[in-house]
C-alpha cells in the first residue's frame, strides 16, 4: 500500500496559498488523509481536529473558539452546520496568515457551499477516490491484486481486512449511515424507504442505460421524484452518472446516461462489476486532472441508435482524449471500435481486459491490452 494518498503533495503545495475542501465518500480516508497533513503523531483527539458530529467540537465551533497555537485545523463534516460558509469565510479572512485549513466532508462541498457569502478565490477543491490498482505499490508483483480489488472495491476497510463477511456488512452499515445521516443533515427528504428501495435496486442498472420511467414504475412514484433522488445519492457520493458523447458523424443518443457506484462491488455480477471499476480509475483521472492541474475533464461514453457502443470517453476541455472498451474477452478489438475510429475524431482507442494479452490492430486502431498494463501506461492516480 501507498505511504500517503495521490493527493498528497498536491493539497500540502496548496495549503500555503488557500484553504483545501476535500469531499468523497464517506470512509474513502478523508480523515486519515486530513490527519496526516497535521504531521506525525496526530489523530482524531489532536486539538487540530474538529469535528461537527462531535458535541464539544460542535460547541466550540458555535462558540467560534479556534485551537490555538494550531498552524493547521482540520474541519471535519462541517459543512452539515447550516451558516458554514460564513463561519469559514470569516475564519479564514481574519487567520489566514497564521493559519491553514482543511475541510472535510462526505457530501459535495462544491454544491453546499453555494449561496451566502461567497468562498470563491479562498480555497482549492478535490475529491478523495477509493483506492485504485495504480495507487497500490504492490500491484506490479502482486498476482491477486485486481482480483482483491475487484472484490472489495477500493474503499480502505473492506479493502484491507479483505475478508467476505465483513465487506457484506459494512456495505449495508455504509448505507444506513448515509441515508441516515447524511441523508437526514443535509436534505429534507420523507421518502427515505422510497430511497432505500431504489438504492437496492440501482446495483443492476450499472453498465446499461438508466431508465428513470422503469424505476418510476418500479416505485411507483413520478419520474420527477426518482430523478431528484439519484442526484441527491450523486451529491452524497453513492453514485455518479455519465452522459453520451455525440458527433456529427454519427446517430448518438442524446439523453440516456449510464450509471456507475463509487463503490463498485456494489455491482452483482463481474462484467458490470469491471466495468464500473474501469469508469472509477476514468473518473478518478478526470477529477485529479480538474483538481491538481485545472484541466476540464468530462468522462462519457458513445452509443448510436443502432445500439453500438463504446463504454467510455474522456474529453480535456472539451476535446475526446481518448476512448475505453471493457471486455471480458482478449482475442480481438470490438467492431464497434472500428466503426466509431472512423465516424469520430477521437485519436485513440483502447480495450482493455482482465488476461495478459497485449496487441495492436491495424484495422481498428484499437489496442488491445491488460488493464493494469493500460493504467500503467497512462499514469493513471
Amino acid at each position: 500500500m501507498t505511504e500517503q494518498r495521490y493527493l498528497e503533495s498536491d493539497i500540502r503545495n496548496d495549503l500555503d496559498e488557500k484553504m483545501v475542501f476535500v469531499g468523497g465518500p464517506r470512509q474513502v480516508g478523508k480523515t486519515t488523509l486530513a490527519l496526516s497533513l497535521l504531521g506525525p503523531g496526530h489523530d482524531e483527539s489532536s486539538p487540530a481536529y474538529l469535528s461537527w458530529d462531535v458535541l464539544a467540537d460542535r460547541e466550540a465551533i458555535l462558540s467560534e473558539r479556534l485551537p490555538s497555537k494550531q498552524p493547521r485545523i482540520v474541519l471535519d463534516e462541517l459543512h452539515k452546520y447550516v451558516r458554514w460558509r460564513n463561519l469559514v469565510k470569516g475564519w479564514y479572512d481574519k487567520h489566514k496568515s497564521a493559519v491553514s485549513f482543511i475541510v472535510t466532508g462526505s457530501a459535495r462541498l462544491d454544491y453546499y457551499r453555494k449561496g451566502g457569502d461567497s468562498l470563491q478565490g479562498r480555497y482549492h477543491y478535490y475529491r478523495l477516490h477509493p483506492f485504485t490498482l495504480t495507487e497500490c505499490r504492490r500491484w506490479d508483483t502482486d498476482p491477486h491484486l485486481f482480483d482483491h480489488l475487484l472484490r472489495y472495491g477500493g474503499f480502505p476497510e473492506p479493502f484491507l481486512r479483505a475478508d467476505a463477511r465483513f465487506h457484506r456488512r459494512w456495505m449495508r452499515e455504509q448505507s444506513d449511515r448515509v441515508l441516515r445521516e447524511d441523508l437526514r443533515d443535509l436534505e429534507h427528504v420523507r421518502e427515505v424507504s422510497h430511497l432505500e428501495l431504489l438504492l437496492r435496486h440501482l446495483p443492476a442498472c450499472v453498465g446499461s442505460p438508466l431508465s428513470i420511467n422503469s424505476l418510476s414504475k418500479l416505485l411507483q412514484v413520478s419520474h420527477e421524484s426518482v430523478d431528484r433522488w439519484i442526484r441527491i445519492f450523486e451529491r452524497l457520493y453513492l453514485c455518479y452518472r455519465i452522459a453520451p458523447f455525440g458527433g456529427s458523424r454519427i446517430r448518438a443518443v442524446r439523453k440516456e446516461q449510464k450509471l456507475y457506484f463509487w463503490d463498485w462491488s456494489r455491482a452483482p455480477d463481474d462484467g458490470p462489476r469491471f466495468e464500473n471499476m474501469v469508469a472509477g480509475h476514468l473518473l478518478k483521472y478526470c477529477h485529479a486532472m480538474e483538481d491538481t492541474q485545472g484541466y476540464g475533464m468530462e468522462l462519457r461514453y458513445v452509443r448510436d441508435t443502432d445500439k453500438r457502443e463504446i463504454d467510455f470517453v474522456v474529453l480535456r476541455d472539451g476535446q475526446p482524449e481518448f476512448a475505453v472498451e471493457c471486455k471480458s474477452g482478449e482475442r480481438r478489438p470490438a467492431a464497434a471500435c472500428g466503426y466509431f475510429r472512423q465516424r469520430t475524431t477521437i485519436p485513440r482507442f483502447y480495450q482493455v481486459h482482465r488476461g495478459s494479452v497485449d496487441f495492436g490492430n491495424a484495422a481498428t486502431a484499437t489496442r488491445v491490452l491488460p488493464f493494469a498494463t493500460f493504467c500503467r501506461e497512462l499514469k493513471l492516480p
